[in-house]
């Protein structure tokens, strides 16, 4: 899902850019958590893992690339604000260490999956826990809906920015789908990855999901 330097034009660009910047900012100035030490803790760890799992890549001929995200498991875990920065750590870390993504699209790359995904992701999973209950199972199908949904979604953005570049080779008509289904296809077993470790989360340690705005 990592779009390369080249693929968007400079109007797509700036454009993430702005929006991805504006969440961050509106983010951090109305959040009520508060960055604990244990928060920190949970935080290093988390994008640890998901820098690994995001390692294996998959070549999309008419998008970029197919692979894992990570950001519904850290919305979840996180909330919707330290989610995002725990994948922005993770995919600014990628572009300028391991140039995996370009600089210039690194706005958009920080859009799809450390802002859509992982809030998708997280609303997804509070919409399920609240219509059926804090339990283990509730929390499996919450995990499993945000993990697949979320980077279908992600995927599908991906999809419409390099589409609509004129620098992209490919319009819409078919980076759209090309990302959106095999993104459908992976986000099963992301959706099941995440579901099943936070139903584990949810059985034993409880008090590591994230509750709202009460620093926890």
């Amino acid at each position: 899902m990592h779009i390369p330097d080249g693929f968007l034009d400079p109007i797509w660009s700036i454009s993430t850019y702005a929006v991805t910047i504006i969440y961050y900012i509106v983010g951090i100035k109305f959040t009520k958590a508060k960055l604990t030490p244990n928060k920190v803790s949970l935080i290093t760890v988390l994008a640890a893992g998901i820098f690994v799992a995001q390692m294996l890549n998959w070549p999309l001929p008419g998008g970029t690339s197919l692979h894992f995200v990570g950001g519904a498991l850290a919305g979840i875990l996180l909330g919707p604000l330290y989610g995002a920065v725990t994948m922005g750590l993770v995919v600014t870390i990628q572009c300028l260490v391991f140039h995996d993504g370009g600089i210039t699209a690194l706005g958009a790359n920080l859009l799809n999956m450390a802002i859509i995904d992982v809030l998708i992701g997280y609303l997804l999973y509070k919409l399920t826990i609240n219509a059926l209950g804090e339990k283990p199972s509730s929390a499996f199908i919450g995990g499993f809906l945000g993990g697949w949904l979320g980077i279908v979604l992600a995927g599908i953005a991906c999809g419409f920015e390099i589409g609509l570049s004129p620098l992209f080779p490919y319009g819409i008509a078919i980076t759209i789908p090309v990302m959106g289904f095999w993104h459908f296809v992976i986000g099963v077993i992301e959706g099941i990855i995440t579901g099943s470790v936070i139903a584990y989360i949810a059985s034993k340690y409880p008090s590591l999901l994230w509750k709202g705005g009460d620093g926890k």
